[in-house]
């Protein structure tokens, strides 16, 4: 099983995406396919054993908008697979922002109504011992699982896992949760933050200032008290090496800190309804601009995320 550990950001209205690929990791690079083909791009080749079948592959999938299933009600706004080789020692854990995709087994099908919005997709190449991890911090967001082959010969050993599979509720206090992951190479770790507060956890955990780039409402404002560690937004419209994007048209929610070298990918936008629910530098091209501070933010939010030091994404791309 052979994956390649990529970041993708689509902005509204693009086809194609724009990408931190492992040969330059500094840079973005031009997607060579439209999202919407089935091959050519980097998760069309990451997601082929999920949409075909083999049979040394096996996978998880969970999504809040699950394929084919409409107006489903859940906790969870988290999209992702985790993917297993049944006859090595490799897996694969992708996250993304796409409502009703990939489905399982049915061939690759990229949902047209996707392309007029912004999304996010990024894979991480992972030994399979680092799945009852993931598995742990997602227990507390409750994903909505919606395929699931992968045997429980693979998972004995991994009792976080099975309890995700099975539906379990969590039994851990979700604001004090951390897991971290290693990549392939051992040597890039990835932290992930479940149910976590944008100010008292993500800005105290970096000790720096954040900028997010979020849907917001009117009642969450930045937060610049304080005179080094702030919550700034992110102005709506912005740019990434000349794809246009805006906060209407987007669904992702990221935030990278200032100086800019760690990324957080966010499962939840920037609103008080949502306090009780569940490569930074490049990121930090479209930070570039940021709103006024107001006086005070009223609450806090509370969210999924993972979070990327540079050099772990470096890394992560070079495995």
């Amino acid at each position: 099983m052979t994956y390649f550990p990529t970041i993708v950001y689509k902005a509204p209205g693009q086809p194609n995406g724009k990408i931190i690929l492992a040969t330059a990791a500094a840079s973005w690079d031009d997607g060579a396919q439209a999202l919407s083909s089935d091959n050519g791009h980097s998760f069309a080749s990451a997601l082929q054993h999920v949409v075909r079948d083999n049979g040394n592959i096996k996978f998880l999938a969970y999504n809040n908008a699950p394929p084919g299933v409409a107006n489903v009600k859940t906790k969870s706004n988290s999209k992702g697979v985790i993917i297993l080789a049944t006859n090595a020692d490799s897996a694969a854990w992708i996250v993304h922002t796409v409502p009703g995709f990939p489905a399982a087994k049915t061939g690759y099908s990229w949902p047209v109504a996707e392309n007029a919005r912004g999304h996010l997709l990024i894979c991480l190449t992972i030994l399979e011992s680092q799945i009852n991890a993931i598995a742990a911090s997602l227990l507390l967001v409750q994903p909505l699982i919606h395929y699931n082959d992968i045997p429980k010969t693979e998972t004995a050993a991994m009792p976080y896992f099975n309890k995700l599979a099975e539906g379990k509720i969590p039994t851990l206090p979700p604001f004090t949760s951390r897991q971290t992951i290693r990549t392939q190479n051992g040597a890039a770790p990835v932290t992930v933050h479940i149910y976590k507060i944008y100010k008292k956890v993500i800005v105290n955990v970096l000790k720096k200032t954040i900028k997010v780039w979020s849907r917001r409402d009117s009642i969450l404002k930045e937060d610049c008290r304080g005179s080094q560690r702030h919550i700034r937004l992110i102005k709506s419209p912005a740019a990434i090496d000349g794809h246009n994007t805006n906060l209407e048209a987007d669904i992702t929610n990221w935030a990278v800190s200032d100086p800019g070298n760690i990324f957080c990918h966010i499962d939840k936008p920037y609103f008080k309804s949502n306090q009780r629910t569940s490569n930074g530098s490049l990121f930090n091209e479209i930070a570039a601009q940021v709103e006024d501070c107001p006086l005070t933010m009223k609450s806090h939010n509370i969210f999924f995320y993972l979070l990327f030091n540079r050099g772990n994404v470096l890394n992560v791309l070079n495995n």
